[in-house]
């Protein structure tokens, strides 16, 4: 068997995507994707076993970026202006591609979720990075019973949800943190 070459991946990759953005994702499949690479429908198959598996690499590469980007618009110093801040972008980008490729998993949804776990650390990771540089946080209420990462978990769960069920807003939630952690 011949060895994968990552490039093609990547052109693979961005292919779909361009398909995807421009003619709707459920346009995408194998055979269109082979023909636009140039390369045969058995290539394709080398590397991807589906389309759902191509919509699954699009989703997390999708993500990997969302955070990037994510961390290079927080302004707010404030911990609590912050996460508003990021349910916004999360809640736009969800709006925008990523809400249709995570619909669009169907029976990969699973996959899909467990393969998020990497992205929803680096979120927390954020908030936590967050919290510490908000110097107005007080810093008696940690302790062995009460963590940081605990914590962030915690937001990390609840601003999914508010995602998932496309809350208006989380002003109320953000009511609650700021009583807790000031």
């Amino acid at each position: 068997m011949r060895k994968k070459d990552d490039s093609l991946r990547e052109t693979l990759l961005d292919l779909a995507r361009q398909i995807a953005d421009t003619e709707g994702i459920e346009a995408l499949n194998i055979r269109m994707l082979a023909k636009r690479a140039g390369v045969a429908t058995g290539t394709v198959y080398n590397y991807f076993s589906d389309k759902n598996e191509i919509l699954l690499a699009l989703t997390e590469e999708y993500w990997r970026q969302t955070l990037v980007e994510m961390k290079t618009v927080l302004t707010a110093d404030s911990f609590c202006e912050q996460l508003q801040e990021i349910f916004s972008f999360l809640k736009e980008r969800i709006a925008q591609s990523a809400g249709k490729l995570m619909s669009s998993l169907g029976t990969m949804e699973a996959a899909g979720q467990e393969r998020m776990t990497n992205m929803q650390a680096e979120l927390e990771a954020a908030f936590i990075q967050g919290m510490e540089r908000d110097t107005e946080i007080r810093q008696t209420i940690w302790d062995e019973t009460f963590t940081k990462e605990q914590f962030a978990r915690f937001l990390m769960v609840n601003i999914m949800m508010s995602l998932k069920t496309q809350a208006p807003d989380i002003t109320f939630f953000i009511r609650i943190i700021r009583q807790i952690i000031y």
